[in-house]
């Protein structure tokens, strides 16, 4: 196992920054994702750390090894894309191989590394198969297959699931963990899909306009978003435009409009008259039909409005709640039935309201 190191790498294409001044660090063994939108330059820095691009500045190191300016055939990594990228014309022995034969692998070391290989990702007799003949699961497999018989010093994943139907990406998920944990590779996975990344990673770092917006691993980033943009990128959540009455450590008192909010172990500055964003992910309201206790002062907390949309799905219900001066999204699990114009109350603990700067 190899840790990664990512030194102030830009790379630019024409006047596009795509990636700028961006540092990472990946420790052996670990599984780490590059989150974000589209365009917000993570597929451009694992084309760098495959040694597809090169930086126009900075540097990145495989363990101690500097490979920032070399070839990607030199750099022993394993690169698993999002289309694939299988040779219809080859069976999925002879896909498989590849790497081996490139590399003038002995015959009877080819076919104990493409044997072990198809094992690791449960394609045992398979091997005679042609690619056309495979399911889309079944040719992800193949593509892991590929990329794992080399024996990589680090696994590169670029959205490898995107072409799959939902439940198969569901089960590909968790074999692509298994596969990593259990072959101990250093796996740098780039997604779109928030579930993904959550589900999976041991840490990640979200990206946006080439640029690291917070790395952490994936409870960490859901639950403490340093900004509105990781906050709203990663889950849903609720903003609420709010001002700070008083300070105490970690312990923040809020007033949005005229309702008190109470925040705990509140991270970053804040003052007394700051203008903030309050967000609250949607799951962590309850509702009651009578006033619940509160956690500070009368009604901190504590949202008094009505329900006047459910949509319900079986195990969980989503509401949308009109309160004096705001709306919210609130999520019910195991619901109970109740009507549209339900008034009831809202109300959210104070460690589960994060405080975002204006």
């Amino acid at each position: 196992m190899i840790g990664v190191s990512i030194h102030r790498v830009t790379k630019r294409f024409g006047e596009v920054v795509a990636l700028d001044a961006v540092s990472l660090k990946v420790e052996p063994g670990e599984i780490f994702f590059l989150l974000g939108p589209s365009g917000c330059g993570k597929t451009t820095l694992l084309r760098c750390l495959a040694g597809f691009h090169f930086p126009d500045s900075g540097s990145i190191s495989f363990g101690s090894d500097d490979v920032t300016n070399l070839p990607a055939h030199l750099r022993h990594t394993g690169m698993v894309f999002q289309n694939y990228a299988l040779w219809p014309h080859k069976t999925v022995f002879e896909n498989v191989a590849f790497g081996l034969e490139e590399r003038r692998r002995p015959a009877p070391a080819i076919r104990e590394g493409v044997a072990e290989a198809l094992a690791s990702v449960g394609m045992e007799g398979y091997a005679g198969r042609s690619i056309h003949q495979l399911s889309g699961g079944q040719q992800q497999r193949v593509a892991l297959a590929r990329a794992l018989v080399v024996r990589p010093r680090c696994l590169l994943l670029d959205e490898p699931l995107s072409n799959l139907d939902a439940k198969l990406r569901l089960k590909m998920r968790a074999e692509i963990r298994r596969i990593c944990k259990e072959s101990g590779l250093t796996a740098i996975y780039v997604t779109h899909d928030q579930k993904e990344a959550l589900t999976v990673a041991d840490r990640m770092a979200v990206f946006d306009a080439g640029r690291v917006c917070q790395v952490g691993a994936p409870g960490e980033v859901y639950r403490r978003p340093v900004s509105r943009f990781v906050a709203d990128f990663v889950g849903e959540t609720n903003f609420i435009e709010a001002g700070v009455v008083s300070v105490n450590g970690s312990t923040v008192e809020l007033l949005a409009g005229s309702q008190p909010f109470l925040a705990h172990d509140v991270e970053g500055s804040f003052s007394a008259q700051n203008r903030v964003t309050l967000s609250i992910r949607p799951e962590t309201w309850r509702l009651s039909g009578k006033p619940p206790g509160p956690f500070a002062g009368a009604t901190a907390n504590v949202v008094h409005g009505r329900i006047v949309e459910t949509t319900y799905l079986g195990e969980m219900a989503q509401h949308r709640f009109a309160a004096a001066g705001f709306e919210l999204k609130l999520y019910e699990m195991n619901p109970r039935p109740a009507g549209a114009d339900a008034r009831c109350y809202a109300s959210v603990s104070p460690e589960d309201v994060v405080v975002l700067p204006k």
